[in-house]
This record gives structure tokens, C-alpha cells and sequence, in this order.
């Protein structure tokens, strides 16, 4: 049987182990935030930075009419935050109930706990017609003094999280 790319594809999606983030959106009086594995820097001059949400989120509903989006890093020592925002559905639970937050740009919720994080103004989304994820492309804001970054949480590390949707 041939290879047709995918078993290589896998093995170096596998072998990159990214790290994770949570991601936080609001609009209004609706906030949610959830666990992301898909985001990476997307420019460097100017600075972008794209996050990938999962259609059947209610997060990535929120963030679609949201202007702004927050990028928080999550430590390996979090992984009670990482298991919160992946592991719950907010179509069930308001997680940010669960954790200390204050409104950023835009209203969106800043995880107190999370402190290694970036606001993102949000410029497009990416939108391809047959995946199960859209990116939104963010231009960051300035940002105040930034927060000692631990050893990130892993893709690896976060394996045993029973994702609160399916992909």
C-alpha cells in the first residue's frame, strides 16, 4: 500500500508536540474561553499571530463576532486550567465562573492565573470551506511588562483532557 502522505504528515505533527494555549473570546455579555493546540506566529514584521477554533466550539462562535482575542500560555504546572478549558464544553459550563479574570480590549476575559498572554485585535479569519477549525489572524497590542514563562504544556502532557466537543 502506498504512502500517501498522511502517515508522514502525523509523525511530524506528532514529533512537534506543540505547546498549548487557551484562547478567550467575548462579545458582549457572552465570554467563553478553551484549550488550543493549533496557533502559531504568522509574521514577524508586522507581528501576526493566527489561532485555529474548532467550528463546534462556542468559544469560536463568540470569537466571530468578537474584535479581540486573548492568547494565554498555560505551564506545565496548569494543567487543572488546561483541563478546565479543554475538558468542559461552554455550551454546558461557565468556566470562566471557575477561575479570577479581568476584562481586557474588547471585553475579553484575562485569566489571572494565566499572566504569560498576549490581546490580539482580531484582522480576519481563515476560513477554509471543507476543515473542521478556522483561524483567526490577530494583530497584537502593546503589551505591559511581560510574565516569566515557564516549561509550556504540551500536547503530550495534556493527552489524558476528554476534549469537551469533538474535532
Amino acid at each position: 500500500m502506498a504512502d500517501d502522505g498522511a502517515a508522514s504528515f502525523d509523525a511530524l505533527v506528532a514529533g512537534a508536540d506543540a505547546a498549548m494555549v487557551v484562547v478567550t473570546a467575548a462579545d458582549g455579555d457572552e465570554r467563553d474561553g478553551c484549550l488550543v493546540g493549533f496557533h502559531a506566529q504568522a509574521s514577524i514584521d508586522p507581528r501576526r499571530y493566527v489561532v485555529w477554533l474548532s467550528r463546534v466550539n462556542r468559544t469560536y462562535r463568540i470569537a466571530q463576532r468578537s474584535s479581540h482575542l486573548a492568547v494565554h500560555g498555560v505551564g506545565i504546572d496548569d494543567h487543572d486550567l488546561a483541563e478546565l478549558f479543554g475538558g468542559t464544553t461552554g455550551d454546558e459550563v461557565d468556566k470562566l465562573a471557575a477561575v479570577e479574570w479581568t476584562p481586557g480590549p474588547g471585553g475579553v476575559p484575562l485569566v489571572a492565573a494565566l499572566p504569560v498572554r498576549f490581546v490580539g485585535r482580531v484582522l480576519t479569519e481563515l476560513d477554509l470551506p471543507d476543515a473542521d477549525h478556522v483561524g483567526f489572524v490577530l494583530d497584537p497590542l502593546p503589551a505591559g511588562p511581560g510574565a516569566a514563562a515557564g516549561p509550556p504544556l504540551r500536547l503530550s502532557d495534556a493527552k489524558d483532557i476528554s476534549p469537551g466537543h469533538p474535532a
